[in-house]
C-alpha cells in the first residue's frame, strides 16, 4: 500500500512560511535530530494546523494517567508505523482518527519532516505537518489511552508567560509550555518550540527561566487552563524516567 501524498503548496497563506522553511531544510538545520538507528522502530506524529479566524492552533492531546508509558504526557496524536499503513502520512492519520475521533478527510498532509530518533524508546519518528482544512468535532475516542484532546492557540504557546525550560533527575533540560491546561515538554515541546520559530510565531521568552520537572508537573494542571475535551479523573505522581523520549508505543 503507498502512503497518502502530500501537498505542500496547498497550504494555506498564513502556513505557508511555516511550509517554505520546512522545504528549505537541510539535514544538519534539524536542532535536536538523531539519526535514525539501522533496527529504529519507526512511529509518526501529526503535527496538525487549524484556523479558528482568530488565529491558528494545534491540535495536542494528553495521555490517560493509567497508561504504563509516557502518562499524562502531553503529545501530538501519533504512533507507530503499521505494515498496512503504507507510510508515515497514512500512519499518523490513522492514529489521530483512533486516538481523537478526528475525521482524516478535512485534513491537508501538507509535507514531511526528517525523522527524529529518540534513543530511550527506540523510535524513529517522521512528523507529518498538516492544514485542518475542514475542521470537525474531536474528543477522546478511549480513556483508557487519551485524558484529553486539546486545540491549543499557537498564541498560547508563543506567549512568552506560558515558556520555560525544565530540568529532569536524568540530566534532561529541555523547553516547555503550560497551554491549554498542559504541561507540554520533552520530544513535543522540541517540536513544538522549533515550529514557532520556524513559523515565525516565536516571540521573546526567558529561557533562564529553569524549573524541577517534577515540580511543575504536580502543578501542570494548575499552570493554565482551558476547555477541553476530556480529562482524567487521576493523574500519575510523576513522569516516567523515559518520558522526556515522547509518548510513543
Amino acid at each position: 500500500m503507498s502512503d497518502v501524498p502530500s501537498r505542500p503548496d496547498a497550504a494555506p497563506a498564513w502556513l505557508a512560511p511555516l511550509v517554505d522553511a520546512c522545504r528549505r531544510l537541510g539535514p544538519d538545520d534539524v536542532p535536536f535530530r538523531r539519526r535514525p538507528a539501522r533496527n529504529a522502530r519507526e512511529a509518526a506524529v501529526l503535527m496538525l494546523f487549524g484556523d479558528t479566524g482568530a488565529g491558528p492552533e494545534l491540535l495536542l492531546t494528553e495521555r490517560a494517567a493509567e497508561m504504563r508509558a509516557h502518562a499524562g504526557q502531553a503529545a501530538f496524536p501519533g504512533g507507530s508505523i503499521d505494515p498496512e499503513d503504507g507510510g508515515p502520512v497514512a500512519a499518523a492519520l490513522r492514529e489521530a482518527r483512533e486516538e481523537t475521533g478526528l475525521d482524516p478527510d478535512g485534513v491537508v498532509p501538507l509535507l514531511t519532516l526528517p525523522p527524529l530518533t529518540i534513543p530511550v524508546t527506540g523510535f524513529a519518528v517522521t512528523p507529518v505537518l498538516a492544514h485542518w482544512e475542514r475542521p470537525g468535532p474531536v474528543g477522546v475516542v478511549d480513556p483508557g489511552e487519551t485524558a484529553a484532546v486539546v486545540r491549543v492557540p499557537v498564541a498560547a504557546l508563543a506567549d512568552p508567560d506560558a515558556r520555560f525550560r525544565v530540568t529532569g533527575p536524568s540530566g534532561y533540560v529541555g523547553p516547555a509550555f503550560a497551554a491549554g491546561g498542559l504541561l507540554v515538554w520533552g520530544f513535543t515541546a522540541g517540536l513544538v518550540d522549533w515550529m514557532l520559530t520556524l513559523g515565525g510565531w516565536e516571540r521573546p521568552w526567558d529561557g533562564s527561566d529553569v524549573r524541577d520537572l517534577d515540580v511543575v508537573w504536580a502543578q501542570r494542571h494548575d499552570l493554565s487552563s482551558a476547555d477541553v475535551a476530556t480529562t482524567s479523573t487521576t493523574a500519575p505522581s510523576r513522569p516516567g524516567a523515559a518520558a522526556e523520549g515522547g509518548p510513543f508505543r
